[in-house]
């Protein structure tokens, strides 16, 4: 009998990671290439899309390679995406009139503030976010408005613009289908939750034209197949289609209300599935879409982190104390403690629960004994606070203590890391044996979409345990952690006036 392999597609803000898996849901090879992080002023955060869809190309062609798979024996491709990161294109030429707007970008910050003095409270109860630069709306305002050429091309018919999904399935598809799934089309700030549409009030406030928007769809259906002329030379059923923190969600088979996972990556997301409830925060966190099967909608809360992975690329990168993210733990370890040095990553402010676009980094209680090492942990530990943070207060607005964590991502192989997780909350955190869980779900929405399962209570078995992490902190020491750390998120608050 004829072998059949699975792709889940995750395309990152630093990368795409192409997951092969066989029958069984084992992993049978991983493509990765990273991208290209553009930076054309303070705040401001670009992709180029060319780049970016051969990247996912290349990707994917590493994964069938050291696989040893033809295409064609690939029965379906699911794929996750960034988010709120945007862009617009010629649907004629296909040729981007911008770069790709990252969900990081800064720059309609002040806009927001206005969306938020004059409309904040509507469009909370329509969309479940907040009025905020993060999302896509305010991005593509942008392009329209300050890139040439571009109202002329809506004019014509010829502008489309979506998220990177959006593109990606273009792509695959030589232009045939523009869609969107509806977890997706929740972190734009322009689908009303409660009708699963796209919103004509917030659309006119926002001066986009609804032409231009792809089709909200389910996560799990057929959205067409790729081209043989674009992609591998096979006609391959796209199935499955998803915000990436949703993927993960669903790749940990947090299926029932209240089951909560965290992926640890370029930003740190804290989501919790609520059912068919969407439950609101008064305290910072967004509702969301979590996935639609059937035309049926699941929602999640959400507490997303912007620096967390990209803290230790800085380390790497910027500052250049480390050759590789591999050597924070050991040194973390050497280090004791944090020598009292707190690090609070606010490079392009601070996400939820504080929602501040400007805060910036800032690290305080450096002396003159401080070291690499002490500024590695810091760095570390300051991404287990902040998802601390955003736990506490889901546990306080959703009404459903969470008693145990799935945790994801590259992050999650740091035992330091882990460990320091389960200390800060005092609940177990457990690491999966596949922990590539965005592309994992990704691939197993798309298994959905083509009738492999009956329903998404078959893919629980999938899920196999790695590592759990016990909390071993007293509560003392917990506590003071804690005041010292929010001691220095205060002083990292509203530091910028641009």
């Amino acid at each position: 009998m004829k072998k059949k392999y699975y792709i889940g597609l995750d395309q990152g803000t630093t990368g795409t990671t192409t997951l092969l898996l066989d029958e069984n849901w084992n992993i049978v090879a991983r493509g990765y290439k990273e991208h290209t992080q553009h930076y054309p002023k303070p705040g401001c955060v670009e992709h180029d899309p060319l780049e970016l869809w051969q990247r996912v190309m290349e990707s994917m062609n590493m994964a069938l390679e050291i696989g040893g798979v033809d295409a064609s024996d690939v029965a379906c491709i699911g794929l996750d995406n960034q988010g709120e990161t945007v862009m617009m294109w010629d649907s004629v030429t296909g040729q981007p009139f911008y770069n790709a707007i990252v969900w990081q970008d800064r720059r309609m910050a002040r806009y927001a503030d206005e969306l938020t003095a004059q409309y904040g409270e509507m469009i909370r109860e329509k969309t479940g976010l907040m009025a905020d630069s993060y999302f896509s709306g305010p991005k593509i305002k942008w392009i329209i408005d300050n890139v040439e050429g571009v109202k002329d091309k809506i004019k014509a018919g010829r502008a489309l613009a979506g998220t990177l999904d959006t593109w990606l399935i273009w792509k695959m598809t030589h232009g045939r289908v523009h869609v969107t799934d509806a977890s997706t089309a929740s972190r734009t700030m322009m689908l009303n939750i409660h009708t699963g549409k796209w919103d004509d009030e917030i659309l006119d406030i926002l001066g986009i034209d609804k032409s231009i928007l792809p089709e909200i769809c389910d996560s799990a259906q057929v959205y067409g197949e790729t081209d043989p002329l674009d992609f591998c030379g096979a006609r391959i059923p796209i199935s499955g289609s998803v915000v990436d923190q949703q993927a993960a969600l669903f790749g940990q088979a947090c299926f029932k209300p209240g089951a909560t996972k965290c992926t640890y990556g370029t930003g740190g997301f804290m989501l919790m599935n609520t059912g068919d409830k969407a439950v609101y925060s008064k305290d910072g966190l967004l509702t969301t879409v979590a996935w639609r099967l059937n035309n049926k909608m699941t929602f999640a809360l959400d507490g997303g982190v912007y620096i967390t992975g990209a803290a230790t690329q800085w380390l790497r990168d910027g500052i250049k104390i480390i050759d590789n993210a591999a050597q924070t733990e050991e040194m973390a370890y050497r280090a004791g403690s944090n020598g009292g040095v707190y690090f609070v990553p606010a490079f392009t402010g601070l996400a939820a629960p504080h929602w501040d676009s400007y805060a910036r980094g800032t690290m305080v209680g450096i002396t003159g004994g401080t070291t690499r090492e002490h500024i590695v942990r810091a760095t570390l530990e300051s991404t287990a606070y902040q998802i601390k943070d955003n736990l506490d207060v889901m546990n306080m607005d959703s009404g459903m203590p969470i008693s145990i964590m799935r945790v994801d991502g590259g992050a999650s192989a740091n035992n330091f890391l882990m460990q320091f997780q389960a200390d800060l909350m005092g609940i177990p955190v457990d690491v999966p044996v596949i922990k590539d869980t965005t592309a994992l779900g990704a691939a197993q929405l798309a298994a959905l979409g083509i009738g492999e399962f009956n329903s998404i209570n078959e893919l629980e078995r999938t899920w196999k345990l790695a590592k759990r992490y016990e909390p071993k902190m007293s509560v003392d020491e917990r506590e003071s952690l804690l005041y010292n750390w929010h001691r220095a998120v205060e002083r990292a608050k509203n530091w910028s006036e641009e």
